[in-house]
């Protein structure tokens, strides 16, 4: 009898080392988070989770475990508790945060993304952030690619083009590593250009 081949199966693939140019720009993460809003009975509670993704630079499962007791709306403040080993810490709220966890709440105690379950909802669940984000990038006409990774990532090079160096960025983020912040500053292309425009008034150095 013929012995059967085994077929190694692929690796999953770790979403923080997605290419670090498939992000979103600020005016995509805007377009996604309107159409979120826009799907089902639970808008609010999907453009929040996309809104503090993008502006804390979160990733799906530390939207999805975020718990009242880390939000401080009186100080304006909000412990994020990474994943990955990454560094936990306190981060500024901002506005529009204040805006939308003010109309999801606040509580004193539990998840602040619950779920739809009727007894004793839990958390929303990262395979449940991944699909609302995955349709709400349909329907934003951006794919359906579209990926929660890719607001972390998103707040990461936006960070950059607003002159964060990059122990700002790593310390935002929480990277222990600074190798994982150098993406957000190696591979901006257009960051570059519009530096060197600034430097020659606007067109090519010496005609080259």
């Amino acid at each position: 009898m013929a012995k059967k081949t085994r077929v190694a199966r692929k690796a999953r693939r770790d979403p923080d080392d997605v290419d670090p140019l498939l992000h979103l720009d600020e005016e995509e993460v805007e377009l996604l988070r309107k159409a979120v809003a826009s799907l089902g009975r639970n808008g609010l509670r999907d453009s929040a989770m996309v809104l503090l993704a993008w502006h804390h630079g979160m990733r799906a499962s530390e939207v999805c475990r975020l718990r009242w007791e880390r939000v401080y709306l009186a100080k304006e403040e909000i412990f994020i508790s990474r994943a990955k080993g990454s560094k936990s810490g306190k981060h500024i709220l901002f506005r529009d945060d204040m805006s939308v966890l003010r109309r999801l709440g606040p509580k004193s105690s539990g998840y602040v993304f619950l779920s739809e379950a009727k007894q004793d909802p839990g958390p929303v669940s990262e395979c449940g952030f991944w699909r609302i984000v995955q349709r709400g990038g349909v329907a934003a006409g951006l794919g359906a690619k579209v990926h929660p990774h890719q607001l972390r990532h998103a707040c990461g090079f936006w960070m950059h083009k607003q002159g964060f160096d990059e122990r700002e960025i790593q310390e935002w983020l929480g990277h222990r590593n600074i190798q994982n912040t150098v993406r957000y500053t190696a591979l901006d292309h257009d960051h570059m250009a519009a530096k060197w425009k600034r430097l020659t008034g606007g067109s090519n150095r010496d005609g080259r």
